[in-house]
């Protein structure tokens, strides 16, 4: 018995060692230095010295003195083993000499480098020991290299199974695409901070007391809070009396006290935008700005700058490391392993030796019973039952353990209820363990992971119970249970193995991320442990605290701003730079890593993804046959069929006049169609099967017949049989070579893409169709036999597919004609059936007025009424825009807006109970909305019609907002209390602006976005309450009652807390102002209290939940963190620490990636593979491409040409690109009129304005002015040079400060044209624009509920007192101020602390119980819900979809060549041929240019027409077909080569697939009949012209025996002038017969007259006839009067054609020809008269 190993495949795979080479030679003398203990003892020394120079701080020795000798100590020993090691690579491998050498191998130079970092920080330890330094010296600094000595613990694993080259490129491009990024961001954050300087400059304006004097600036001038405001009286905000507004730089402040965020310079404000862009403090910037400088400007600014830099921009890196992550989980798939679906750990495969000798594998089942237990406890153990009542008692357990509570000081907790239960819980599943160990025995009990788990938990919840470890570090193991009740919810336990089954990935990047921390946490500790007056970074638990704190972005602006104050304005902008670097990488990639795994892991296998289509689309035929239950319930009643009243018979009908022709036409087809239909139903009756047998045989007959008349018939057939054959198996060789690609004789050529998928879907057809022609010979080759076998193999998959295509569009059709079958039988059966109301009949006249009105709208498309396509208007976008919705539906958004508008100017102090011009919009809105629904009732039912209103959630939505509505206007209540039915009343009439989701159809897709994949977002959620039970639980049990304490820090005991003290108050969080000796900060007395924190607490599992999940947020788990350190104990540090880790790194990140792929699966592309993903990418693509408005290049080599050389020419666009930057770099300080640096840089301005001026000019001049005109880039160059130009008029005329100003935005505005000279910024700014624009309507969603939270904010919180968030800035009192606390709340910035303001309750608010308008309370339970609903469903759900939509257009611009189906290059020459077709550049040419576009296509568009001239004639034929020969676009002739260059079955999904094959078929037939038409019209042609040429012998003999004859009967001396006139004239009116009438008299020749036939058959001067020119009928008279000699006289056609055959040598060709004719008309059904009538004269 052998067990399974892994594949011999697998082991064969190249491995990439990117790690160090330590196998050395084995001839070197040294032999330890290859000893594997060797490498794995220097690996733990690495990991030693992290940690020695952890603990190597002046404050760590201070704590602990005799660290200061152990890590002197460990250090000697790691310089001694690591020089040991260089010592004796450098013996082995040589110092320099030889290729490798220490020196030239990188990771030795790594490692010496690490090894003189030791030396010096020994050396430097030495000293210090000495005394000689001093420890708080910077020399410190020289350890900060030393962290990294952590690389050569991980380097081992630095191999990879792929090639080096493939992990080179992979590496290389995600480098490219990170850069890019980065540069893009820096634009964004160099636009904003030019901006920021130019529109507000400096914050340095403050309130001050009036007695406040120069250089002496004390906190207790100041105002409290410090407040901004604004030297101009119009704008801003105005000190109260007492107060002055000062500028504090003035006054003495030095920078470093002022603070280093604001807009001063450009080095200031790109460090200000980057803060702001980090979503933390943005809110009191926007306040200082407020305050400071006009309202609107600020709002503009910030809100402007959250949306792009914060949503947009930072957003693409997340999509980078997808992209990037998705490309190596690809190419390391099989390090990782493949993803499998939930199977038990408990099976396994082994190999067993059959009765045959073979082997075989064979599954094992190691829950086999193997202990010593009975049956009975084995069968019961197995059993469903004892499961459920185990996870029963789990849960039963968990619900215990959350009812614990905090009792009191004084209750004696460790023998309570809890307690004995808990003993309870043990003890049972204790017994459970022991249990099946007994039953399964030890080593098949531990085999199973989830019976290890159980272990693990049976131990330590065993060590909890005991006295002195309760409520310790234990309770971890007692709230862990709670994990157990996963396997109640099979979808449940699906879902977490799917994302946490596979955690090699995950586990990677967990210890990827904590070895991240420590070496950055010891590389912070070495570089600022020395720093006086910051203790963040003394110790090495501080240092991971703050760093750690970076990472969460939770006050990292604080930790930084420490630092920078600390440093001094030296060091500043170096430490800035450090800390967002940091910042940078461990926000936007590092968190970015995380999305990217838990997307793979969501990630479904290729090979399932089509299977899923398949089924999807079986689903929805499903769904879309049965009617809706509202329907179905007529069929419970019994069939009342209503009688039908006709007013004329049938027979008084007339009949119109119909051609016979045309009838036969659907006769014939009619008759085909049955008898095609009889074949297939078994069923069918005898006599009409016999009856189309009777008529198939008599026509196959008449056909023999036909064919046999000819002599050379028989010959022809079998000739043509022949040439069939040859021409088969030719084509077969052919096909075969290129297949191959062996072509011998020919030069090997690359094949266009269009030519090699050509070739494909004529093999793909050709083993459709024929198959049956295959058949395995018995004398066949080995080669020949397996070439047929995969012939046939194809042929089955091919016919497979086909048939499984077919099966579903069938069952579409099938189920849409059932369900339109169900509803006529209920139409007829029932006669209140789609009755609205049961009243209004159904084709009642109201009825349709109703409909009418209803379903009116703007027809955006005009077709052409000759060709019927449709044409392309001016103004197609604003009419499609109008098309949108229905009139109606246009009235009810307008009433609607109109509507929130005026709830908009509602507040507290000015109600629309008492304001009745706030009246007229509710009375109008209720007025119309009952018209609207009225209309709709009658138009459509209400309930029990097919379209009726109330069919789905938004009707009723409607209906519930149209009732609110109505109540409220009806009720109008004067008086509302608080927490009352009329306030709830107020807060549901709020919901009228979700009244635009109903209405707008683009609108109702997000909300089907939203709330389609709820399932997912379900189970997140039920995962992060699962997690936030567990620590609640234990926050409970460690926490409750521990965190309260005395406000006054010198108290410690509770009895002492007792009387009154001073507190001091927060001025300013920007000012860094010293206390000077003696001054003490403005303060207050207050009492002294033992309370919990103000906003949390863990006394009982509903705080701790409530205090968790806004950590969960990220925000104010800072504040807990140090409550429970300060109250607690510092270990108890770890708890919160680890929870914020979980829930940050796996929790949010596990809803990102939840949402991107339940976004990507209902916009479809989560089950498309890889190659249709490649084409939706493709297609979207080809819609932005534009041709290329460059107009060509001078013919001459004059003066244009020469300036269009120079123009175009790389060096030239980068000067240019250059030129902007700099004159960009002169707004680094704010224009203002007064400072006289403005006048220097406006003239350097206009220097560079001229020199722009002259960059148009000479465009202008090299394209020509239309030329010029035709970019858009040009365009916008030009107006912004004229700007420019009229700025230099106006600034040299008037120089104010409003000339500046128009100054700067020109600058600003030329700023932006940097997109478009560089290409990946302008394909970033496209990923950009493409995001916004298809994500409008998301943003209007969010608009709209942000616009309902906002009113109801204002009934809810209107009146709340100030507190520590709610200030004059932020609060509720209007909607406008609610908008923007909640833009604040959305981005997170202490959302929670607002929420817990609006949560005041007496005794600290003055309650009233008549109105809420006269109360300063808040409302708890509203708040909890309020705003927790608001941030789940804004921040984690909408701003994700955001993320998803860049990820998705992201993909779109940045696939690789080898990813694109066609390349950047293909497009780009396509669109130079474009151009040179479409010479008046109108983006439209006629079709028949379309033949000339594709002749000139060279490379991978190439049509070869020597080798595809059918390909050619078939994409000439599709865009005449789908254009109807009228104008052709640039994107359709580029649509239709991408559909020509791609394999349709693999990249197409279903419905378009069915849709293109059917027009490809489509256009295969009908090229085949043009060519089949044009063929044989060549050979009419070919065969008239010798019919023509034997008729020219025939006239010339005729002739001749006629003058013969004339000589017999008149002999000349007999009236030699007249019959000779006579017989002239008859003669030239014989000759001239021919051409002037189609029926003729023919002279068969004799035998003596084939000389003569074949002298002048070789004349090729004689005209042609035309067709239609050789009929005869029995009409026509003989030529001659002697019966005797030739007397000739046709009856009929048939007669003509057997003379033509006998007088003619080539008549069994033509022959021949006319039976191939009359067959094709059968096939082909050929409709032309014109070519009807020549197949048959033949």
């Amino acid at each position: 018995m052998l067990k399974r190993k892994q594949s011999s495949r697998v082991e064969a795979q190249p491995v990439t060692d990117f790690g160090p080479d330590e196998s050395l030679s084995d001839n070197a003398d040294i032999l330890w230095i290859n000893k594997p203990w060797v490498h794995s003892l220097l690996r733990i020394c690495a990991i030693i010295s992290v940690i020695s120079v952890c603990m190597n701080t002046p404050k760590t020795f201070e704590h602990y003195p005799p660290l200061q000798y152990v890590t002197f100590a460990l250090d000697t020993l790691l310089m001694f083993l690591y020089t040991a090691e260089m010592i004796a690579k450098m013996h082995i491998r040589g110092i320099v000499k030889g290729d490798s050498s220490y020196v030239k191998d990188r990771w030795c130079v790594f490692d010496g480098f690490m090894v003189f970092c030791l030396w010096v920080s020994l050396v430097l330890q030495v000293f210090e020991i000495a005394e000689i330094v001093d420890q708080m010296s910077p020399w410190g600094m020289l350890r900060i290299p030393r962290p990294l000595i952590m690389i050569r613990a991980f380097r081992i694993y630095f191999r990879f199974e792929l090639p080096r080259t493939r992990i080179t490129n992979i590496l290389k491009r995600s480098g490219e695409q990170i850069w890019s990024v980065s540069i893009f961001l820096l634009f964004f954050l160099l636009l904003y901070g030019i901006l920021g300087v130019q529109m507000f400059g400096t914050f340095t304006y403050h309130c001050v007391t009036d007695d406040t004097q120069p250089g002496n600036v004390t906190w207790n001038n100041l105002a409290i809070p410090d407040t901004h405001c604004s030297r101009e009286l119009e704008e801003g905000y105005q000190c109260p009396p007492g107060f002055k507004c000062m500028d504090l730089e003035d006054l003495g402040l030095s920078r470093q006290e002022l603070g280093y965020s604001g807009f001063n310079e450009i080095g200031t404000s790109i460090f200000t935008v980057y803060e702001a862009a980090s979503q933390e403090g943005w809110v009191f910037l926007m306040y200082r700005a407020i305050d400071s400088f006009p309202r609107w400007r600020s709002y503009f600014y910030f809100i402007t700058l959250i949306f792009f830099l914060a949503w947009l921009v930072k957003n693409v890196f997340i999509a980078v490391i997808i992209e990037t992550f998705a490309e190596i989980r690809v190419q390391f798939q099989q390090m990782w392993g493949s993803r499998s679906s939930t199977t038990s750990t408990a099976t396994t495969q082994m190999f067993h030796e059959d009765a045959a000798g073979g082997w075989q594998l064979v599954a094992v089942d190691v829950n086999k019973p193997q202990g010593r237990a009975p049956a009975c406890l084995q069968k019961m153990m197995r059993s469903s039952v004892f499961h459920m009542f185990i996870l029963s008692m789990v849960a039963v357990d968990v619900i215990v353990a959350a009812s614990n509570y905090y009792k009191g000081e004084n209750f004696k907790r460790q023998y309570d209820e809890f307690y004995l239960a808990e003993v309870a819980f043990t003890v049972l599943f204790d017994l459970e363990a022991l249990l099946k160990i007994w039953c399964l025995g030890f080593t098949g009990y531990i085999s199973s992971s989830l019976h290890k788990f159980e272990l693990l938990l049976v131990i330590g919840t065993t060590l909890h119970i005991y006295p002195d470890l309760y409520h310790s570090q234990f309770t971890y193991f007692q709230v862990l249970r709670v994990v157990r009740l996963i396997k109640i919810s099979p979808a449940l336990e699906d879902f977490v193995y799917k994302i946490f089954g596979p955690g090699k990935k995950l586990g990677s990047l967990v210890v990827f991320t904590a070895s991240l921390l420590i070496v950055m946490s010891a590389i912070s500790l070495q570089m600022f442990c020395f720093v006086e007056e910051l203790d963040r970074f003394t110790t090495f638990p501080r240092a991971f605290m703050s760093m750690f704190q970076i990472l969460t972005q939770e006050g990292w602006v604080d930790v930084m701003d420490q630092t920078l104050n600390a440093v001094g304005h030296m060091w500043a902008p170096v430490v800035a730079i450090y800390f967002i670097l940091y910042h940078l990488f461990a926000t936007l990639i590092l968190l970015s890593l995380f999305v990217a795994v838990i997307l793979d892991n969501l990630e479904l296998d290729e090979d399932l993804k089509k299977l899923k289509q398949l089924k999807q689309s079986e689903a929805n035929a499903d769904t879309k046959e049965k009617l809706p239950l509202r329907l179905r319930i007529f069929e419970k009643f019994p069939n009342r069929p209503q009688m039908v009243k006709i007013s004329k018979l049938p027979s008084d009908f007339t009949v119109p006049k119909i051609r016979e022709s045309f009838m036969k036409q659907f006769i014939d087809r009619q008759q085909q169609d049955t008898s095609c239909l009889l074949r297939r139903l078994p069923s069918a009756s005898s006599s009409s099967c016999d009856h189309s047998k009777r008529s198939a045989i008599e026509e196959n007959k008449y056909i023999d017949q036909k064919l046999r008349k000819s002599v050379f018939s028989i010959r022809a057939r079998n000739l043509l049989e022949k040439e069939t054959a040859i021409n088969k198996i030719l084509r077969a060789c052919t096909r075969q070579r290129m297949l191959s690609g062996s072509f011998e004789g020919q030069p090997a050529k690359e094949r266009s893409i269009l030519s090699v998928q050509h070739h494909i879907r004529q093999e793909r057809r050709s083993l459709r169709h024929g198959s049956n022609s295959q058949r395995i010979s018995r004398g066949k080759s080995l080669e020949t036999l397996t070439q047929d076998h995969s012939n046939t193999v194809r042929y089955r998959n091919a016919q497979r597919e086909d048939s499984e295509i077919k099966m579903i569009q069938e069952k579409k059709e099938q189920a849409e004609m059932k369900r339109k079958v169900q509803e006529e039988e209920l139409r007829e059966n029932h006669p209140y059936f789609d009755k609205p109301l049961f009243i209004v009949g159904r084709e009642h006249r109201f009825r349709n007025f109703c409909r009418v009105v209803v379903r009116a709208r703007f027809n955006a498309s005009k077709t052409d009424p000759v060709t019927g396509a449709v044409k392309n208007t001016k103004y197609h976008q604003l009419y499609d825009l109008l098309g949108l919705v229905t009139y109606l539906d246009w009235v009810m958004i307008i009433v609607t807006i109109c509507s929130c508008i005026s709830m908009m100017f509602e507040s507290p102090f000015r109600r629309v109970m008492h304001a009745p011009t706030l009246q007229i919009a509710e009375y109008v809105f209720v007025i119309f909305m009952s018209i609207e629904l009225n209309l709709k009732i009658m138009a459509d039912g209400l309930f029990f019609t097919p379209t009726a209103v109330i069919r789905d959630f938004g009707g009723v939505m409607d209906i519930f907002i149209y009732l609110v509505s109505l109540i409220f206007l009806c009720w109008m209540p004067q008086n509302v209390p608080a927490k009352s039915g009329a306030q709830l009343l107020m807060v549901l009439r709020c919901l009228r602006p979700l009244r635009i989701f109903k209405l707008v159809p683009q609108m109702r897709k997000v909300v089907r976005e939203l709330f389609s994949g709820f399932k997912e977002i379900f189970l997140v959620s039920i995962l992060l309450l699962t997690l936030m039970l567990v620590f609640a639980s234990f926050g409970v049990q460690l926490f409750a009652g521990k965190l309260a304490k005395c406000n006054d820090p010198h108290i410690i005991s509770r009895e002492d807390c007792h009387g009154i003290f001073r507190i001091n108050v927060s001025v300013s969080k920007n000012l860094n102002l010293k206390l000077r000796p003696g001054e003490k900060k403005p303060g207050f007395w207050v009492p002294r209290v033992w309370a919990n924190p103000r906003n949390f607490n863990f006394d009982n599992v509903g705080n701790a939940m409530l205090a968790l999940f806004e950590v969960l947020s990220l925000k104010g788990w800072v504040e807990v963190r140090d409550v429970i350190i300060h109250r607690v104990g510092p270990i108890h540090g770890i708890y919160i620490h680890v929870f914020v880790f979980l829930g940050c790194m796996i929790g949010l990140t596990l809803f990102v990636g939840v949402v991107i792929a339940n976004f990507n699966e209902n916009k479809g592309t989560a089950l498309l593979t890889v190659d249709q993903r490649r084409w939706e990418d493709l297609k979207s693509r080809l819609k932005i491409a534009q041709p290329l408005h460059l107009p060509p290049r001078p013919d001459n080599d004059g003066f244009r040409a020469k300036m269009y050389d120079i123009t175009q020419h790389p060096f030239f666009k980068r000067t240019i690109a250059v030129l902007v930057l700099a004159q960009s770099v002169l707004l680094s300080v704010k224009w203002d009129a007064a400072d006289p640096v403005t006048v220097p840089l406006a003239t350097m301005s206009v220097v560079f304005t001229f020199i722009f001026v002259l960059e148009v000019t000479m465009k202008i001049i090299a394209m020509s002015p239309s030329g010029f005109w035709q970019s858009r880039r040009n365009r916008y160059d030009l107006l912004v040079t004229s700007l420019g130009v009229i700025w230099v008029i106006l600034h040299f005329a008037l120089l104010n400060a409003y000339t500046y100003m128009m100054g700067a935005c020109v600058i600003v505005f030329r700023f932006f044209s940097i997109c478009g000279k560089h290409v990946t910024l302008k394909m970033l700014l496209l990923t950009v624009v493409v995001s916004m624009y298809k994500s409008f309507f998301i943003i209007v969603g969010m608009f709209l509920l942000l616009l309902c939270y906002a009113f109801a904010g204002v009934v809810l919180f209107g009146t709340v007192k100030y507190g520590e968030n709610i200030n004059r800035h932020a609060n509720f009192s209007s909607a406008g101020k609610a908008i923007t606390v909640l833009f604040r709340i959305v981005t997170g910035e202490d959302w929670n602390k607002i929420m817990h303001d609006c949560m005041v309750q007496p005794p600290f608010c003055t309650p009233d119980n008549s109105t809420y308008w006269k109360t300063d309370c808040g409302n708890y339970a509203g708040a909890l819900m309020y705003f927790c609903s608001f941030y789940v469903i804004i921040a984690y759900i909408m701003l994700n979809l955001l993320v998803a939509i860049i990820v998705e257009n992201f993909s779109l611009f940045y696939s690789t060549e080898e990813d694109q189906l066609l390349s950047y290059n293909d497009l780009r020459h396509f669109q130079i041929i474009w151009n040179m077709v479409d010479d008046k550049r109108e983006g439209v040419i006629p079709t028949f240019r379309v033949k000339f576009l594709l002749r000139l296509l060279r490379g991978r568009l190439e049509v070869d027409l020597d080798k595809d001239k059918l390909l050619f004639k078939h994409m000439c034929y599709e865009m005449e077909r789908l254009h109807n020969g009228g104008d052709v676009t640039f994107h359709d002739v580029l649509s239709m080569l991408s559909y020509r260059s791609v394999d349709i079955r693999k990249s197409l999904q279903l419905e378009e697939l069915l849709a293109r094959e059917q027009l490809e078929y489509t256009i295969e037939e009908e090229v085949a009949k043009q060519t089949i038409r044009m063929w044989l019209k060549k050979c009419l042609k070919r065969i008239r012209a010798k019919q023509q040429q034997s008729c020219s012998i025939i006239h010339s003999l005729r002739e001749s025996q006629q003058q013969e004859l004339s000589r017999f009967l008149n002999p000349p001396s007999i009236e030699t002038t007249q019959p000779s006139e006579d017989m002239n004239a008859i003669n030239q009116d014989n000759s001239a017969q021919p051409e002037t009438s189609s029926q003729q008299q023919l002279l068969s020749p004799t035998l003596s007259d084939r000389g003569g036939y074949r002298q002048d058959s070789a004349d090729t001067g004689k005209p042609q006839r035309k067709i239609g020119q050789w009929c005869l009928t029995s009409a026509q008279k003989p030529i001659s009067r002697s019966e005797s000699s030739v007397n000739f006289h046709f009856g009929g056609r048939s007669t003509m054609k057997s003379v033509v055959c006998k007088m003619n040598p080539m008549s069994d060709v033509a022959s021949c020809g006319s039976e191939v004719k009359k067959w094709w008309t059968r096939q082909l059904t050929v409709e032309s008269d014109e070519s009807g009538e020549d197949l048959l004269d033949i």
